[in-house]
């Protein structure tokens, strides 16, 4: 059984067990958290929302938090002398999966 879900403004395909690394929230660690934004659930019959699936639920456990690679922004503009540079570390929050209802 598989669903399809939405946090942080993106879709993730989820499964029981499986661990996925999501935009961070605000929830400590060991924590519980709940997806009510279910898109599809899949088990013996596919149901789809319009947007969401009604009555259907993810719930998950929040394992850590952390912080991605860095990236580097670098701008440059030739014979002008500018240039620029800057990084980011993208704060994430990974969670595993611990059961589909709907």
């Amino acid at each position: 059984m598989y669903a399809i879900i939405k946090t942080g403004g993106k879709q993730y395909c989820v499964e029981e067990g499986k661990q996925i690394t999501i935009e961070k929230l605000p929830i400590a660690e060991n924590g519980e958290v709940a997806f009510d934004q279910v898109l599809m659930v899949s088990g013996d019959t596919v149901k789809i929302g319009q947007p969401f699936v009604e009555g259907a639920k993810v719930t998950a456990k929040v394992l850590e938090h952390g912080k991605d690679k860095k990236i580097r922004i670098f701008k440059y503009k030739a014979k002008s002398n500018y240039r620029r540079r800057q990084g980011h570390r993208q704060p994430f929050t990974k969670v595993q999966i611990e059961k589909i209802e709907g």
